[in-house]
């Protein structure tokens, strides 16, 4: 299985439903925030985020320089009787190997984290003494993987799950390039001229293909409807990947729970090959990495 094809957004039951809509806001909240730096400029995203996007690889202390980079799987859980709190944050080696995005992300973990951490303590006095461990339970993880690791460009993504109460939790995806020379990051949607050049060279394709692997999963429940149409390019998460190792020859389409379909169909993912339409669509500055697919 592919990286582009491997990220499903993990379901959790819990026991008891309370369905509380300022909970609900929050994890909302959250995901909003987590997509934020996708949706920005490098130079928006490191204003935000307290990260310059400007830095340099060889910035690593002397004495870790020489050692390998390691990949990273943090875990912060507490638990008091039946209310428990959950987080992990991981990413590969390839980021460790670049410092200023090891912070940029580091910097987000923390910053979730202590979200969450007060948000539990909130909950568990909110709801002290109430009989609904489902109100107070919080769980959250996101994990980082390579897409592609070109010679200039290092593309990433990431699957995300957050619980905050109620009968089932949320799960999205995220993704970014960084890129080597510019010793920057962005969203890969960057990539490209326009949200409308990007819709015009995959919309018609991706939308096919979404409605083929949604008549294949739902058989005989499938049908049409005017809740659950054919999502844009803008609203799915997009991935520059690679069949060679030089240059970006594929593009991967995430659809998050809701944003295909209902909740219980999961995630949609999608991988296309780099056509002429797509290629008249990068950026000149962009077009080098690229290539024809097949």
């Amino acid at each position: 299985m592919s990286v582009l094809e491997m990220f499903h957004v993990k379901q959790q039951r819990v026991g008891n439903d309370c369905t509380m809509t300022r909970q609900r806001l929050r994890a909302g909240a959250m995901l909003a925030a987590l997509a934020l730096a996708g949706c920005s400029s490098p130079e928006e995203v490191a204003k935000g985020t307290g990260v310059a996007a400007q830095a340099s690889a060889s910035a690593a202390p002397a004495d870790t320089a020489a050692a390998a980079p390691q990949p990273v799987a943090f875990t912060d859980n507490q638990g008091k009787d039946d209310a428990a709190r959950e987080f992990s944050y991981s990413w590969p080696a390839e980021v460790s190997a670049v410092p200023a995005l090891a912070r940029h992300l580091t910097a987000e973990r923390d910053q979730l984290l202590a979200e969450q951490k007060a948000e539990w303590e909130e909950a568990k006095r909110e709801f002290a003494g109430q009989d609904c461990v489902s109100c107070i339970n919080r769980s959250f993880e996101k994990g980082w993987e390579v897409v592609a690791d070109l010679p200039r460009f290092l593309s990433l993504s990431a699957s995300f799950y957050v619980y905050s109460g109620g009968a089932h939790g949320t799960g999205a995806f995220d993704a970014l390039v960084w890129d080597r020379e510019a010793q920057a990051f962005f969203d890969p949607k960057a990539l490209f001229r326009s949200e409308a050049a990007l819709q015009d060279a995959l919309g018609e394709t991706w939308c096919k293909a979404l409605k083929a692997e949604r008549m294949k999963r739902l058989g005989e429940d499938y049908y049409e409807d005017s809740i659950f149409t054919c999502p844009a390019i803008a609203d799915l998460t997009v991935l520059a990947g690679s069949s060679d190792k030089r240059r970006f020859d594929r593009i991967g389409l995430l659809a998050a729970p809701y944003v295909a379909g209902a909740y219980a169909e999961g995630s949609y993912e999608v991988t296309l090959p780099v056509t002429p339409k797509v290629l008249a669509a990068v950026k000149p500055e962009y077009k080098a990495a690229f290539a024809l697919g097949k």
